[in-house]
């Protein structure tokens, strides 16, 4: 067996232990700052507005930046991770972030946060990426799905607390403690994750396969697992090192999971910013009062939570691939029914049941899919891609959605939605692959080819073969 196949397996036979489980948190900590200062920008730029350090093009300004940096940094994980490691990016992207955060906090003008939130949405555009990649490579196989939704849940839980604080503090000490707050959180996550292994599966794809074992090694003595058998000498000979190129996602053996992640992610940023963004928006010109749209968005947006549930239970059962094909069409099929809904509890309804459907997805997706899909190789940068082109077309989708909303009403945004929506079932369903309780090293398998820049380590006259 290969260097980094051992590994991989030794990986997987791991039980449950406080190790995952820790790692889930610092992974989850890290990713939760990101994404807490990702929703406090609403509650900051109202805050400027009010106080007139700001006005609106500037805080347009301030959005698109953020974008703008998200997708810059979507890429650089995927560079970075693949070709230094996933210990190395995760800590330089956190450290990012959390310094710009805290010279946030202190800016003199709304110029100086818009140049240091574009330094911001580097570091969380790549944390994203850096997250999701590298929990999937120390969980074993049996639970990988099960705790990609679990970190989901978790993530999303910061769109309260971020509202939460912000109606605390904002009125009473202004909005530079919201960023102080989410750069002093990450610089102490930063800290923490200073204990964080790398992966062993990243060293041993790099030919570092003692390394790797000693790794899995320390693993092993912590989840009180007896240790697997090290690996003989020409079997670290003959480890194949691989140092995968970006031409590669585009390969024709890789090329299908390519397009699929991509479809994946457009289509999930498509969904998520046209309905879960625009919803309040939409039933105020729908002749709802203010209050009672805020009211009844609660009560669709109480059904995320419900949807990552969903999710978890369902995750290593009915499977990635097909869980995206089924719920991709029964949230299509409650978008066609919305516009046909005249009730307050009607519209409540099927709107939680859309909220609680886009966030399956969401766990399926983001958090477990695409990860799953690349080599350990091209692990970050098939994810970063596919992030990145996400995070492209969400520049455009607000203009999409005004503009179908304006000429078509509510029936043209869901027109966008299900047309999006039956888009992925249809390309998942054709192009992609099941990974339900798979070893990455099997779902790398079925593309095994040499790719660019592989070299063989060791004695000459071992074929390489390529592997994970």
């Amino acid at each position: 067996m290969y260097g980094d196949a051992s590994v991989g397996a030794r990986l997987d036979g791991l039980p449950l232990s406080r190790f995952h489980w820790r790692l889930l948190g610092l992974i989850a900590a890290g990713m939760y700052f990101d994404s807490f200062d990702i929703y406090i920008a609403g509650t900051v730029l109202a805050a400027m507005i009010h106080s007139g350090e700001s006005t609106l093009r500037l805080n347009a300004t301030f959005v698109s930046v953020t974008f703008i940096g998200m997708m810059t940094g979507a890429w650089l994980a995927g560079w970075l991770g693949d070709r230094f490691g996933r210990r190395f990016c995760y800590q330089f992207n956190l450290g990012i972030y959390g310094f710009a955060s805290i010279a946030a906090a202190l800016a003199p003008s709304i110029y100086w946060l818009i140049a240091f939130r574009l330094v911001m949405g580097v570091g969380m555009g790549a944390e994203i990426v850096v997250g999701y990649g590298t929990l999937s490579e120390f969980i074993p196989a049996s639970w990988r799905g099960r705790f990609g939704t679990i970190l989901n849940l978790i993530i999303n839980t910061s769109l309260f607390l971020s509202t939460f604080l912000g109606w605390l503090i904002v009125p009473h000490y202004g909005w530079r403690w919201m960023f102080a707050i989410a750069g002093c959180g990450a610089l102490v996550v930063w800290f923490l994750r200073k204990s964080m292994p790398e992966s062993p599966r990243w060293l041993a794809t790099h030919g570092r396969v003692e390394e790797a074992q000693c790794v899995v090694e320390r693993i092993e003595a912590e989840c009180g697992a007896s240790p697997g058998l090290s690996p003989t000498a020409g079997t670290v000979a003959s480890t194949v090192v691989q140092e995968g190129r970006m031409s590669d996602l585009f390969s024709r053996r890789l090329l299908a999971r390519t397009i699929t992640a991509v479809v994946v992610l457009v289509a999930l940023f498509v969904v998520n910013y046209a309905f879960v963004s625009w919803i309040p928006t939409f039933l105020v010109q729908q002749g709802h009062s203010v209050s009672s749209s805020l009211g009844l968005t609660a009560v669709m947006f109480a059904g995320g939570p419900i949807g990552s549930l969903v999710a978890f239970s369902l995750a290593e059962r009915l499977g990635r691939k097909w869980g995206i094909v089924l719920f991709s069409l029964v949230c299509a099929g409650f978008g066609v029914a919305y516009p046909f809904a005249q009730s307050a509890t009607a519209i409540a309804a099927l709107g939680f049941a859309i909220t609680a459907c886009i966030y399956v997805l969401s766990s399926f997706s983001v958090a477990t899919y695409v990860p799953e899909l690349f080599p350990t190789a091209l692990r970050l940068r098939g994810s970063g891609v596919a992030n990145t082109a996400g995070r492209a077309v969400s520049i455009f989708v607000p203009f999409a959605v005004a503009n179908a909303f304006t000429h078509f009403g509510i029936a043209g945004v869901l027109a966008l939605i299900v047309g999006t929506l039956l888009t992925q079932a249809l390309i998942v369903g054709l192009l992609g692959t099941e990974t339900r309780r798979r070893s990455l090293e099997s779902i790398a398998a079925d593309v095994a080819v040499p790719m660019g820049g592989m070299q063989t380590a060791g004695r000459p006259g071992n074929a390489p073969t390529a592997i994970e």
